[in-house]
């Protein structure tokens, strides 16, 4: 279907409680900064968020507030071969792409070596 622009809709309109990949845009007032975050942190989605602002302090408190994997700042198309792509809550876990992609292949082992402290019982080393 042809993009679409929904106005005057709730915070119980499908759009705002599914996940919808689709031209669909719906649009929803609020009064304060806080009030944005908290309606747009109120579904079980969270792969992509998008701010538009001049305000720099606005971008960084907004994107670091927002539970989302990924955060669009004055830009629509934010996917990119060498950003780690994925969500947050029911979007998804891990990440793809990107160097971060590869950890979700990988076994993180700590190792500490007490390296020429004698161990009892056992000849020194060296």
């Amino acid at each position: 279907f042809e993009p679409t622009v929904l106005v005057g809709v709730g915070r119980d309109a499908k759009p705002f409680r599914e996940e919808t990949f689709g031209p669909i845009a719906p649009i929803m007032t609020f009064k304060t900064e806080a009030e944005a975050v908290e309606i747009a942190n109120d579904t079980t989605a969270g792969l992509a968020a998008y701010v538009y602002t001049r305000d720099l302090n606005r971008a960084f408190r907004l994107s670091e507030a927002l539970d989302y994997g990924m955060v669009g700042v004055n830009e629509g198309v934010i996917s990119s071969d060498v950003a780690p792509f994925g969500g947050m809550k029911e979007s998804g876990l891990g990440r793809e792409g990107s160097r971060w992609g590869m950890e979700e292949y990988t076994e993180l082992k700590y190792v500490c070596l007490g390296i020429g402290k004698p161990i009892e019982g056992l000849p020194a080393l060296g």
